[in-house]
């Protein structure tokens, strides 16, 4: 594997800085040349915005008052916003495999951050896409293994710069990152003083800017808000006073390096957690302003949402922000809290304006609707496609059931939630003991009344629902 190098630090400045779009062209290859197409058959683009521990009531159209995200509030009243929909599951790679696969947690292979990742069987969105002729880039944090095996280029990416484990993602400020070379992925060095969000979101705005005459297909899965919480200093300034000190009191410093031993500290995290939000909020506005100026936003989809429900690590303080919003539970948990996620979708020529909608899906619906959105075949995923809820008209399917599960190890904590209209039932089990809750989420969107011992017969029908479904996988023997 090939090492891309800069001469000196001044060098890798101009090589890699994220200033223009040019210097960023040179940090990301082009794939080949853009081929017109003629505009009134062309395919929508699609852009997938990818956010990481983000909750669902970090945003300001979803109830949150600390932090300000003016541009995704726009977005939102331009197109619709649903609050009924899942992540795949409660942490990143697993939900990452279901989005881009279209796999429930029924049946994925990759169950945990401990998981296979993606595999040569497996087959993506990107691939799918690839039967229309869309070009395809991925920039950000990928979060699976080795440039060998399940890296972007063998899973229908035509341009990557990112991270490729979500640990290396753990920190914004790196020595290297790993970008697509002549069809491999191979790592690039960097200089430590970038940013690399503002990296990513350059890519991002270069890949449009080269590709506005073809289809496309732009998977932004941004690090942001993962902690660590650091971020550069004048993307706190609009949350700090005079003196420098934070607006979001109290404000009590983390210290380096945490439980997990990668996150550097932060003296004031509840004003970096802010920034941090703004700074996504600020970029989303960037790529919608992009599609706008090139005329491409009136045939272009965007989906932003995030992979699982807030975190607390690095300092990161969701009860203080209120991350969760009216839901129960966190990253790692099955109540909805760890799982229901902001999703707004946007397209001026596509997606109806101003409209709420509380359909329940998942983002492992994402292949089939995409497919169908780019009139093309696509594999048997356990995804629906959901192109008329997108575009507010007719039909819309209904999950038979939504199925997640969690093997925690740090202490043998296994759980198992299923929704099936409007009940969901979790089923937990421990070294010593093991018990199930049930809720209406219909009357009871906070999960806080166990209705498990009123119903007795809807507890049974879908504990026998989850057995029914649930694929075994070996190493669920070793378990």
């Amino acid at each position: 594997m090939r090492t891309q190098k800069c001469i000196s630090a001044a060098a890798c400045v101009l090589f890699l800085a994220a200033v223009t779009h040019d210097r960023t062209r040179d940090l990301v290859e082009p794939h080949g040349a853009s081929s017109p197409a003629a505009e009134d058959t062309a395919p929508p683009n699609i852009i997938v915005i990818l956010a990481d521990d983000l909750g669902y009531g970090d945003l300001g159209v979803y109830g949150q008052k600390k932090s300000r995200t003016p541009r995704l509030d726009q977005m939102a009243a331009e197109g619709t916003r649903f609050t009924n929909f899942y992540a795949g599951h409660t942490v990143c790679a697993p939900s990452r495999v279901a989005l881009l696969t279209g796999t429930n947690m029924a049946h994925s292979h990759t169950r945990s951050n401990r998981g296979p990742g993606l595999t040569e069987k497996d087959i993506v969105v990107s691939e799918v896409l690839k039967q229309a002729d869309y070009a395809t880039g991925v920039f950000g944090k990928w979060g699976f293994g080795s440039p060998e095996q399940d890296a972007p280029n063998h899973q229908g990416f035509d341009e990557f710069l990112g991270y490729l484990g979500h640990v290396h993602a753990h920190s914004y400020y790196t020595d290297h990152l790993f970008a697509i070379r002549n069809g491999q992925t191979e790592r690039v060095e960097i200089d430590t003083t970038q940013y690399t969000h503002d990296l990513f979101t350059e890519a991002a705005l270069g890949f449009i800017d080269r590709h506005r005459k073809q289809p496309f297909f732009l998977f932004l899965p941004f690090a942001l808000v993962h902690a660590e919480l650091l971020l550069p200093d004048d993307a706190m300034d609009s949350y700090l006073n005079d003196d420098g000190k934070s607006l979001l009191m109290p404000d009590m410093p983390f210290p380096c390096c945490g439980v997990i031993g990668t996150y550097r500290g932060q003296k004031q995290p509840h004003a970096a957690f802010a920034g941090m939000v703004s700074t996504l909020d600020r970029d989303v506005g960037r790529i919608l302003d992009r599609l706008a100026e090139l005329g491409l936003d009136d045939n272009t989809l965007v989906l932003f949402t995030s992979d699982n429900g807030p975190h607390v690590e690095g300092g990161a303080d969701p009860g203080y922000f209120e991350s969760n919003g009216p839901l129960r539970g966190l990253k790692r948990d099955l109540y909805e809290g760890g799982i229901r996620v902001p999703m707004i979708a946007w397209g001026p020529g596509i997606v109806p304006p101003g409209r709420v909608n509380d359909h329940a899906w998942i983002s492992s619906d994402f292949l089939e609707t995409f497919a169908e959105i780019a009139g093309v075949p696509a594999p048997e995923t356990h995804g629906l496609s959901m192109a008329n809820l997108l575009r507010g008209s007719g039909p819309i399917p209904n999950h038979h059931y939504l199925y997640w599960e969690f093997d925690n190890n740090w202490g043998g904590h296994f759980v198992q939630a299923i929704r099936q209209d409007n009940w969901k039932l979790l089923r937990f089990r421990e070294p010593n003991r093991s018990w199930v809750e049930l809720y209406d989420l219909s009357r009871d969107v906070g999960e806080y009344n166990d209705m498990s011992s009123r119903y007795p017969e809807i507890v049974t029908q879908l504990e026998e629902l989850i057995d029914d479904v649930r694929l075994e996988l070996q190493e669920d023997l070793l378990r």
